[in-house]
């Protein structure tokens, strides 16, 4: 794959589920991965440490990404440790209950339900990229991938808040990729189906699975590291002349 040895990899969200997945594989290709995580801090040290075990490097640090401050001190203490950051994944998000018959209709929704997963979306990656910017411009380098949802193209199950979150943060992502150009920053998106099993979807009923799999060419849920992949392939010089783009992962579901 695009060579990461001597790269410094901060991926938001990293102590299990997809984030995990995504610290790992980088770590696998030789990078330095910032293994970042809110509360759970003994995962987090465990993905941290599978990490050296598979050839890389890992280091937990705990930051809440939903605040300014604590996002300024996680960049600030990774610079000053490792010198650069050349690679950010927003992977974290508000925590969500993918559960249609659990979900919010629209006339139940109040704004506040909105703004809580733009803040976990939208806010906590502009804390992220304007905290890296300054270095990555310095370095005329940088790669951002932001993790959103195929449900952003079909909302199979209207999950109005969480979709309308991860759509603004796909707008967000191109004006960036739009602005930045020039500076030799790229910016894109991954899009995942359904992934399963992670924390989010512990609660997705079986049948719900059976439909997606059913309308899913290569007929399975993906799994997290199925997410890695693509994530490392937009992070690295592979697709250095690829920004602004959203890679649909999940079995062709949406094309």
């Amino acid at each position: 794959m695009g060579n990461f040895k001597g790269k410094v990899v901060l991926v938001t969200g990293a102590s299990r589920g997809i984030g995990a997945s995504i610290a790992l594989a980088f770590a696998a290709e030789g990078a330095s991965v910032v293994v970042n995580y809110v509360k759970n801090r003994e995962a987090a040290e465990k993905i941290a440490e599978t990490c050296i075990e598979v050839g890389g490097d890992g280091f937990p640090i705990q930051a809440d990404v939903t605040s300014e401050s604590d996002v300024n001190e996680m960049v600030n203490q990774v610079i000053l440790e490792m010198g650069k950051i050349d690679v950010v994944v927003n992977n974290a998000f508000k925590p969500y209950v993918f559960n249609p018959d659990e979900r919010k209709l629209a006339w139940e929704l109040k704004w506040e339900d909105y703004q809580e997963q733009i803040d976990g979306a939208v806010r906590s990656a502009h804390y992220m990229c304007q905290a890296v910017f300054p270095m990555m411009k310095k370095q005329s380098h940088g790669s951002i991938v932001n993790v959103i949802s195929n449900l952003v193209e079909r909302p199979i199950v209207p999950y109005h808040e969480y979709n309308t979150a991860k759509t603004a943060l796909m707008g967000y992502s191109r004006n960036l990729a739009a602005e930045l150009g020039p500076f030799g920053i790229r910016v894109n998106c991954v899009a995942p189906g359904l992934v399963y099993p992670t924390s989010a979807s512990k609660h997705t009923k079986e049948e719900m699975k059976e439909l997606i799999i059913a309308q899913t060419p290569l007929r399975r849920i993906a799994l997290p590291e199925d997410i890695a992949g693509p994530v490392l392939f937009l992070a690295s010089d592979w697709s250095k002349f690829m920004t602004g783009q959203t890679l649909y992962v999940d079995g062709g579901f949406v094309m």
